[in-house]
């Protein structure tokens, strides 16, 4: 959903409703790769019963990724999409559902997104084309270095839209890879798996959202079913809430700002395409062995508890003395329906209301002043109760002058800071070459906390500083070659860029403040109703009726977006036929406003869909003459498709924030022009054209699997239901699929990469809901015999405030115990540490022989994200096994290498063995070195008197006996010297 910042301001507010995966790896053995047994129990610690997977967001990164290189065919995309899903799998490992939906043809209110989505992405493409070839023309006549272009066809991802050739292949490639794990795959063997490709009409996630919906309206619906849904859009939680669901957790992709992205030009990291000097790139590796390489770190995921958010939010909503009942599932969905105000996909956000400037905050405060007056909750199971609404607009109306002159003071204060921190950077890059940085830096007299340390190796530090002034003329030298291009290849008296400008009139393109958008609204000022309506509309603010019909529209969009979020889509046809929202304060009367949306409506078909969200550029993935349509001067609906458009940036920095002005689609004229053109249609876009239906498969094991194979026997043509007791509670009907997959029938690979399958276990049929009479109302309540899962926050997650320390909990075990050093532990390190910084040249431990060990405790790697160290433990006694490296913030263990087995035998799987082994070795070791008597002296453990290292060969043999190998799980000593960085 079109909720930016969304997440991150619910990740702040509500910390622990993050969990980390953890993840279990393949191995390898003698070259021969070992895939996760996904049967076994979860590493996470919970069993999920479903999996849902809002296959869009696995489709796009896989086809387009940004931090790594991309496919190269559409093979190796679809394998990517493949490897993709297999990792989830591996991660949730689903006991009873699989259920992958692909967006369909969507609502016509959503079809306004898509299209300016697909229109802004064909214009974007196009100006990246033209900046490229003018920034290759400017870079080489100044004579830099950039290397050949590549004569590749540019991936058009407008294509991942229903009716496309490529979703078509999509569907059918998916097939294959659903009866490929069915058969080969142990984790899968007994579970239920519902394919819902685009052409099934509607979103993926709200598929899936229907799915839930009608199943738990059933008798046999298991109201405890733990539910675990993929997908980045923040509008997932507002849906996992929506259900009622009491056990439903949300998989995402952890979002990692500021990730580096490659030129566009030269292919380098470090700088952008419009900064692009041609500079010859650095050599990557000894040899430039890695010049082909792009480093890639591997995305990591992350749960959203919504159990934990109900906590929340119960604690937040709950009010005393009302005079009703207090319902917490009907103060849920009166959240999530003011969460819509900031922001969705069929609707733009109130102008007064920015989810950065706590706008969800300050709606709930005014809801729990002003709920004693409405006399009950704003929604009820989807229906809103405008009357009551009313109320909380019109307190939000009262402070909309307020709001917008508060807004303009911070973004002034905003601005200001960041020019004093571009000024201080500047000063700070334009120091004197002589003044030292470290120890040797001018301090402030006083000292303070943030003094550097003491030299604790003279000769490192002296070579240190040696390389440092050796990479800063390096610096300099090539500051000077690019003054030298810029130039025109003259060289400066003064030899540096800086020298170039001394003296010179700074011009106004020299300046720091970069180009402010202009805003001719100005809510700040007196006035703004009246400049809004005439800027954005055209039309005086003294026109009522307008105003009203605007607000009008924009009531009748609240109720359809709650609506389609509890009972599915109202209306096929409704949209908002504006670019910009009213105020709050023109929300007057209307209680009226909305009396229901007309019914038996239709979706698009999948090419009229295509004609109305995609450019004329895109024009290549539809028949011939639909396309003359698009581009033809003389076509009826020509207006509809302009080759450029305007950005209204409405008060933003970036275009990607402003509002494209685009033309709305005329139905009624789309439909006319496409009349003439649908006759020339070949079978294969007829059959591309047309509606299809979801496609469940089972294996052989399955209990279901004997019931469909009777039913292709006996070739019934008849819709089926299916027994509830042979498929977990799940119901429908099944109808015969025309292709189907049998078992014991080889199944054709549609990708060469990939073998065809021989010997299949899969069996596949179509699939409907369970259908309900038009007007039947899902009850938003928690089911009956549903257990509240046990209460997970504590005392003190409730004043934990976002800038405080935070931990990652890893896995669904609250128990599991990260590992960490105590005292003991911290001054032998920092022993080791200050004694030989760095190694080599100037350290006194000799070079390590052969490959470092490591203990393991599972094979998920720390994130990514907390992996702030370089320490890779070495060994002084090839007999040792030292503990892996521990991070202060994530406390998990390196994999050790294949080759090499750990010397002492691992403790047990649980939150009990290694972590708790690990806390307890710095007490263990201390103890060790009292009963020692050598191990409390200053000198001693400051590198006098014989130091650490003799004391401990000394010891050795009468630890072994008596030390580690006597404690729970027999761990070694702490690593020897190299630098430990903490972060």
């Amino acid at each position: 959903m079109g909720v930016p910042a969304f997440f991150r301001w619910l990740s702040r507010k509500y910390p622990s409703i993050i969990v980390h995966c953890v993840e279990e790896r393949s191995k390898e053995c003698n070259g021969v790769r070992i895939p996760v047994d996904t049967s076994k129990p979860n590493p996470n610690e919970v069993e999920f019963d479903n999996l849902y997977l809002d296959m869009n967001g696995i489709i796009h990164p896989c086809t387009h990724p940004e931090d790594k290189p991309a496919p190269k065919n559409e093979d190796e995309m679809m394998v990517a999409i493949f490897e993709y899903i297999d990792r989830l799998f591996n991660i949730v490992r689903p006991r009873r559902v699989l259920y992958m939906a692909i967006d369909g043809v969507a609502p016509r209110a959503k079809m306004n997104q898509q299209r300016s989505r697909r229109f802004r992405a064909s214009k974007e493409g196009m100006e990246l084309q033209e900046e490229k070839s003018r920034m290759r023309e400017e870079v080489i006549s100044r004579g830099g270095y950039l290397p050949p272009e590549e004569i590749k066809e540019r991936f058009d991802s407008n294509c991942i839209t229903p009716g496309t050739e490529f979703m078509d292949n999509l569907a059918k490639c998916l097939r294959y890879y659903v009866a490929d794990r069915l058969s080969n795959d142990p984790g899968w063997r007994n579970i239920t798996v519902f394919l819902s490709d685009a052409s099934v009409p509607g979103e993926g996630e709200h598929k899936i959202m229907d799915f839930i919906r009608r199943q738990r309206a059933q008798p046999h619906h298991d109201p405890n079913t733990h539910h675990c849904l993929c997908g980045a859009d923040a509008d997932l939680i507002m849906l996992g809430l929506a259900t009622h669901e009491p056990n439903f957790t949300i998989i995402r992709e952890e979002f990692k700002p500021n990730k580096p992205r490659p030129c566009a030009l030269c292919g380098q990291v470090g700088h952008e395409i419009k900064d692009c000097a041609g500079m010859p790139r650095e050599k990557q590796g000894e040899h430039d062995e890695f010049a082909d390489s792009m480093p890639v770190s591997e995305q990591e995921f992350i749960f959203i508890r919504l159990c934990v958010l109900r906590e929340y939010l119960e604690r937040e909503l709950t009010m005393a003395s009302l005079p009703f009942p207090f319902d917490f599932e009907r103060s849920v969905d009166d959240w999530v329906f003011m969460c819509f105000f900031v922001g969705n996909d069929f609707l733009p956000h109130l102008p007064s209301l920015e989810i950065r400037e706590g706008a969800i905050d300050r709606l709930v405060g005014i809801y729990k002043d002003v709920v004693h007056r409405t006399g009950g909750y704003l929604t009820e199971s989807g229906f809103v109760n405008l009357e009551r609404v009313e109320l909380i607009m019109q307190a939000v109306g009262v402070a909309e002058d307020n709001i917008f002159k508060k807004r303009k003071e911070d973004d002034e204060n905003f601005k200001r800071r960041m020019k004093e921190k571009k000024k201080r950077m500047k000063m700070e890059q334009q120091r004197p070459a002589f003044l030292l940085p470290g120890p040797f830096a001018p301090q402030a007299l006083g000292g303070g906390r943030d003094r550097p340390q003491a030299v604790q190796n003279a000769r490192h530090t002296a070579y240190d500083m040696r390389m440092q002034a050796t990479n800063q003329h390096n610096m300099d030298a090539a500051q000077s070659l690019r003054a030298m291009m810029k130039n025109g290849n003259k060289s400066s008296p003064g030899g540096s860029e800086g020298a170039d400008n001394r003296g010179i009139k700074r011009k106004a393109d020299d300046s720091d403040d970069e180009p402010e958008p202009e805003d001719n609204v100005r809510l700040w000022e007196e006035g703004w109703k009246q400049r809004y309506y005439k800027n954005k509309f055209d039309v005086d603010v003294t026109d009522e009726d307008f105003r009203k019909t605007v607000v009008k529209c924009y009531v009748e969009g609240l109720c359809w977006v709650l609506r389609y979020y509890y009972q599915g889509c109202a209306s096929w046809k409704w949209y908002f036929p504006f670019h910009y929202a009213p105020f709050a304060s023109d929300f007057k009367d209307i209680k009226d406003m909305c009396t229901g949306f007309e019914l038996g409506t239709k979706p698009f078909k999948p090419l009229e869909q295509l004609m109305g969200v995609f450019p004329a550029a895109s024009g290549n993935f539809l028949p011939e003459t639909w396309r003359a349509l698009m581009s033809d001067p003389d076509s009826s609906i020509i207006d509809f498709y302009p080759d450029d458009f305007a950005i209204d940036l409405n008060g933003k920095k970036y275009a990607w924030q402003g509002v494209a002005l685009l033309p709305f689609v005329d139905e009624r004229r789309l439909r006319a022009a496409l009349a003439d053109v649908y006759p020339n249609l070949t079978p294969e876009e007829v059959k591309r054209n047309s509606l299809g239906s979801d496609i469940l498969f089972v294996s052989k094991s399955h209990p279901l699997c004997d019931f469909l194979h009777e039913l292709y026997r006996a070739e019934s043509h008849e819709a089926n239901e299916i027994p509830a007791e042979l498929c977990h509670g799940i119901q429908g009907t099944l109808n015969l699929d025309e292709e189907p997959i049998l078992p014991d029938k080889p199944v054709e690979s549609p990708v060469p990469l990939l073998r065809d399958l021989a010997q299949n276990s899969a069996i596949g049929i179509k699939f409907k809901d369970p259908h309900y009479e038009e007007g039947h109302v899902f009850k938003a309540v928690l089911l009956s015999g549903a257990k509240i899962p046990g209460k997970v926050l504590k005392p003190g997650d409730w004043e934990r405030s976002s800038n405080g320390p935070w931990r990652p909990q890893l896995g669904f075990n609250p128990n599991r115990q990260q590992a960490h050093l105590d005292q003991s532990g911290f001054r032998a390190l920092g022993h080791h540490v200050n004694r030989n910084q760095g190694g080599g040249q100037y350290g006194n431990v000799p070079p390590p022989v052969g490959p470092p060990r490591g203990g393991q405790y599972s094979n998920a790697p720390p994130p990514s994200s907390y992996h702030q160290g370089n320490y890779r433990p070495h060994h002084r006694d090839q007999r040792q096994s030292f503990p892996p490296h521990h991070s202060r913030q994530h406390g998990f263990p390196q994999p050790p290498p294949q080759s090499t087995p750990p010397l002492f035998p691992r403790p047990p799987y649980g939150g009990h063995g290694w972590d708790r082994a690990m806390q307890a070795q710095g007490q263990a070791f201390q103890h060790s070195v009292q009963r020692g008597g050598s191990g409390g002296g200053p000198g001693e453990q400051h590198g006098g008197g014989g130091g650490y290292h003799h004391q401990r060969d000394d010891r050795r043999d009468d630890r072994r006996q008596q030390g580690y190998n006597s404690g729970r799980g027999g761990y070694a000593l702490p690593p020897p010297a190299r630098r430990y960085q903490w972060s």
